[in-house]
């Protein structure tokens, strides 16, 4: 019976996704002269899921 990687993929993206966006959240935290926190967030969401979205929907 051949098993699937696609539920393990997906986990692991929404796990990088969620490391990055909190990676940002935390930078524009400590350092609000670069940018509103919430700001750089929803900016770096925006840019991940097409990309998240591409490689999923090629396979």
């Amino acid at each position: 019976m051949p098993t699937s990687d696609r539920p393990l993929l997906l986990l692991l993206l929404v796990l990088v996704v969620g490391l990055v966006l909190g990676a940002l959240a935390y930078l524009s935290y400590e350092h609000p002269a670069l940018t509103e926190p919430l700001t750089l967030v929803l900016a770096g969401a925006a840019v991940l899921v097409p990309c998240i979205a591409l490689t999923v929907t090629r396979r």
